[in-house]
């Protein structure tokens, strides 16, 4: 609540600014999450996290990684669901971190909308955060790809950071129970995507996480 009231009367400030306040709260909130519940989390691959923008196409499994990759990577904006801004104190805090907005009915329009604000961001410096199957996913099952953040790479002429993980392990969707123990995180070296198809780098990118995602640990186990 008091992340959220602060949002909105920051919003009159740069988004630099206004994105360095509010990931506060992320900090906040992974803290509290190993004192309070004892999950606590781990990172393999930070010599591929890059400086320069790119586009972060990550597995989705809980609300977890949304708050963690702002940790994890340089600021970035985060392609979510128009409706999530709506939400009292929760999106009031979102719409100070720079999202980009869509709305999921619109089909090719939002595709055109996400691309075209996607590609000006990270001509402004920042990383794009994309989940490419859209929704939560429990962990052991795969959703479909989209091959939109493979595109937005494309166009904008910068790699793709492929980001595996099994947060949902600990932190199931739509739960509020957190259970005991570690995430591991797992971010995969940068793909170039100059000359090359959406749908191939795409295709490489689904292959990448979901290997990766299996090898993981699949209950939760406290250290």
């Amino acid at each position: 609540m008091f992340f959220g009231l602060v949002g909105i009367l920051i919003l009159p400030l740069p988004r630099p600014w206004r994105y360095f306040v509010i990931t506060r709260w992320s900090v906040f909130t992974l803290f509290w999450l190993r004192v309070t519940c004892g999950l606590s989390w781990r990172v393999s691959g930070w010599e591929h996290v890059p400086s320069s923008p790119c586009v972060i196409l990550c597995k989705h499994q809980s609300a977890w990684e949304t708050i963690a990759l702002q940790l994890i990577f340089p600021r970035q904006s985060q392609v979510l669901k128009r409706e999530i801004l709506h939400l009292p104190f929760f999106g009031w805090g979102m719409a100070s971190l720079n999202p980009i907005a869509i709305d999921r009915k619109a089909g090719a329009k939002a595709l055109r909308h996400m691309l075209s604000e996607g590609k000006q961001r990270i001509l402004d410096g920042w990383c794009v955060l994309i989940f490419p199957e859209g929704t939560r996913i429990p962990p052991g099952q795969q959703g479909r790809y989209s091959s939109g953040g493979a595109a937005l790479a494309v166009q904008a002429g910068c790699p793709v950071v492929p980001v595996a993980h099994n947060a949902g392990v600990f932190w199931s969707r739509n739960s509020l129970r957190k259970e005991p123990g570690t995430i591991d995180v797992v971010v995969g070296p940068p793909i170039a995507t100059t000359g090359r198809k959406a749908a191939d780098i795409n295709a490489e990118v689904e292959r990448w996480i979901e290997a990766r995602c299996a090898e993981l640990p699949n209950h939760a186990a406290s250290n």
